[in-house]
């Protein structure tokens, strides 16, 4: 039966650059929302841009522009972010909009009829140089719980604890830097100290949902005891809802010059892009999905952050309850992202911007697979190894599932005229056991990916070693051996079709690409068991995803050393030396002119690539017999393989060095060098002369 969700990711603030500690979650709930599409369930994916509050009016007074000029420019660069990392929501919306205004309106007035809104005179940090009372995150100073010093005025980023600004010690105002005074000013309040709201929230947070899903992790749940207090105990405050002029924001109905506070209508954002996508679709019906008398048709999930947990398990679920609204099915909670073991913070200003990543050309899908592989369904912090990333990227996505394409794609086409043959049912066999047996679906429903991902890799594993055992490209070269090898290669291309079923959810764009390859249609949970006949006709294969380069993460690092340079120098100042030097000695190297007569000494000569082929046991590497006009051709074994399927070089005019000293390897002699270039982005090309030359012609 298909199900009915809405599912919405946290919404990143108006105020700055979304970086990789952002994705974590977005890059999760994205896996998720194409998961569970693939099983023909219908999801409904939306997010918002949080607008409002004064970090955002002091940002653009600071830039001489309007609060909406500056929200609109922010919308369309974190959209731009978002779309090149692959997380596709359906709506990607704003809270400063009509919908939004509506929906806070509206809560507002219901909680009011409840009895739950009460206003009172309150003591408030003032600003007497920027003549503004300041807002929780805009007074800093020491945590009253553990003593941390430059906390925010709400929350503590190291003890996780919740309190009222006047509860630090030695405060300042982050504005100005000027120790605040105390001013009076009316308030109101969400009365989330009231016996109703309390009882509510103690089922709520410990209880499933009606499909028998738990709303909150194992851990989450621990951390709302702790903070509801035990049985009979009330350890809840009632919550400042309010904020006074000036203030960019929605004014308070009746209310002249007070304003809803930013964390109000926030999460209502929801909801208000979710009703922008239905009035522009025309056929959702969103009472289905938040109406409280309705909430058994459907289902709301939010991925957010664990430093928003006490928003979204506390105040959100009551101010739906009791406004009418229905609450969440589920809170995923992610944990932060640490890079080598330190914490990234936008705040702090150590983080790698999302924009960074792009403007370096890294592949946004290796991010997504990495983080996918750290990802276990729990609140635990996600840690961003980059050199684990480089070694796991390459030697999962490149050595062990695009491998079993490029060994085999090219004996189908050049053999078989592009048609598979006959697949092997027994060596299909552990790949129809898997899927019935529901593991991966399971790990990814629970959102377990790195439990998916083991699964999948151990499906990898039994291609390859399919592939190994049964050698085509030695097939190939014996008789009577043609059927044999068509099945085998056939074999192993069903294989990768169902590996890149699996890994649909977190490598879409690959996915895509290998859709189009095999001239299939795009790829669905329930059809993976399914084989592709013989005679089906599949396109030339061509490579997918290159290998991670060291290099390429150094610039990443580079382009943002400004930001990293306080965690990253001091996690690892030996790595940071290294680098340092490599960079000179590059720079020297550089710096080094050579003169006509050295340069005359390399023997660079056209090469004709004979034959390619994979080595056994090397990562990198392919044997190319290359002819260079002499009596036999020569053994180069060349660092091409992330680059290049060994069926398509055969034949191809290349340049190699012909006198270089012959360098034995433990795959053998090595008679030469191929010439490759490689530029700043991804990718290794060779060099390839113009039409007319002939192997064996001196390059001078």
């Amino acid at each position: 039966m298909s199900r009915q969700i809405l599912v919405t990711n946290a919404l990143p603030y108006a105020n700055g650059d979304i970086h990789l500690g952002h994705l974590v979650g977005y890059i999760q709930a994205d896996i998720w929302v194409r998961f569970q599409r693939m099983q023909g369930h219908a999801v409904h994916y939306v997010c918002a841009d949080d607008t409002h509050g004064t970090p955002v009016m002091l940002r653009a007074e600071k830039e001489g522009i309007t609060p909406e000029a500056l929200i609109a420019r922010v919308h369309g660069e974190h959209l731009r972010d978002f779309s090149d990392f692959g997380v596709n929501f359906d709506n990607y919306h704003s809270t400063h909009s009509e919908e939004n205004r509506y929906f806070a309106e509206d809560i507002y007035g219901k909680l009011k009829a409840a009895g739950l809104i009460d206003s009172r005179s309150i003591e408030q940090f003032y600003d007497p140089v920027k003549n503004m009372f300041l807002p929780d995150r805009f007074i800093k100073g020491e945590c009253p719980k553990c003593g941390a010093a430059d906390q925010y005025g709400d929350n503590c980023e190291v003890c996780g604890a919740a309190y009222a600004p006047t509860d630090l010690k030695n405060p300042f105002s982050a504005v100005s830097g000027a120790k605040p005074e105390m001013r009076r000013s009316e308030h109101f309040f969400f009365k989330l100290s009231d016996d109703r709201a309390v009882a509510f929230l103690r089922d709520w947070t410990q209880g499933s949902s009606a499909s028998g899903t738990r709303r909150l992790q194992p851990e989450a749940a621990n951390k709302m005891k702790e903070w509801l207090g035990a049985e009979g105990e009330n350890k809840l405050s009632d919550w400042d809802i309010s904020r006074d002029a000036p203030y960019f924001g929605f004014e308070i109905p009746g209310s002249p010059g007070k304003y809803f506070y930013v964390w109000l209508d926030a999460p209502i954002g929801y909801f208000a892009s979710f009703k922008n996508l239905a009035d522009k679709a025309g056929v959702i019906d969103i009472a289905r999905f938040i109406d409280g008398d309705r909430a058994g048709e459907s289902e709301l999930v939010h991925f957010i952050g664990k430093d928003i947990l006490y928003f979204h398990a506390l105040f959100w679920p009551a101010m739906l309850h009791f406004a009418g609204y229905r609450t969440p099915t589920q809170l995923s909670v992610n944990g932060f992202l640490t890079v080598d073991g330190a914490k990234m913070s936008k705040s702090r200003g150590t983080f790698i911007t999302a924009r960074s990543y792009i403007d370096q050309k890294l592949n946004p899908e290796w991010l997504r697979y990495y983080f996918a592989a750290k990802s276990n369904g729990s609140m635990e912090d996600v840690d961003l190894s980059l050199d684990d990333m480089i070694a796991k990227v390459n030697s999962d996505l490149v050595g062990k599932f695009i491998n079993i394409a490029s060994r085999c794609a090219g004996f189908i086409s050049k053999r078989f005229d592009g048609r598979l043959g006959v697949s092997d049912p027994e060596a299909l066999a552990p790949y129809r056991a898997s899927l019935e047996s529901g593991e991966v679906a399971r790990a990814f429903e629970s959102r377990d990916y790195s439990r998916a991902l083991r699964e999948i890799m151990r499906l990898a594993d039994v291609a390859n070693q399919y592939v190994n055992d049964n050698k085509p490209w030695e097939l190939t070269k014996q008789e009577g051996q043609e059927a044999r090898m068509h099945t085998v290669c056939s074999t192993a291309l069903n294989q990768f079709r169902v590996l890149a079923g699996l890994l649909k959810p977190i490598l879409p764009g690959v996915a895509e690409q290998v859709e189009g390859f095999l001239n299939i249609a795009p790829l669905k949970w329930g059809q993976l068991i399914e084989t592709l006949p013989a005679g089906h006709a599949i396109n030339k294969y061509q490579h997918m995803l290159t290998r991670i380069e060291r290099v390429q993460i150094d610039r990443l690092l580079e382009a943002n050393k400004a930001s990293l340079a306080p965690t990253t120098d001091s996690a690892n100042p030996q790595r940071h030396a290294e680098s340092q030097q490599k960079e000179a000695e590059t720079q020297v190297t550089a710096s080094d002119a050579i003169a006509i007569d050295d340069f005359a000494k390399v023997d660079l000569r056209i090469a004709r690539i004979v034959s390619a082929e994979h080595v056994e046991g090397a990562d990198k590497l392919l044997r190319l017999q290359l002819d260079i006009g002499e009596e036999r051709p020569r053994q180069v074994f060349a660092g091409i393989k992330s680059a290049y399927d060994p069926a398509l070089l055969a034949g191809r005019l290349t340049v190699m060095v012909a006198n270089l000293a012959p360098r034995k390897m433990k795959f053998g002699m090595s008679e030469g060098m191929v010439l490759a270039a490689s530029g700043e982005g991804p990718g290794l090309y060779i060099l390839s002369p113009d039409n007319g030359a002939e192997p064996g012609m001196r390059v001078r």
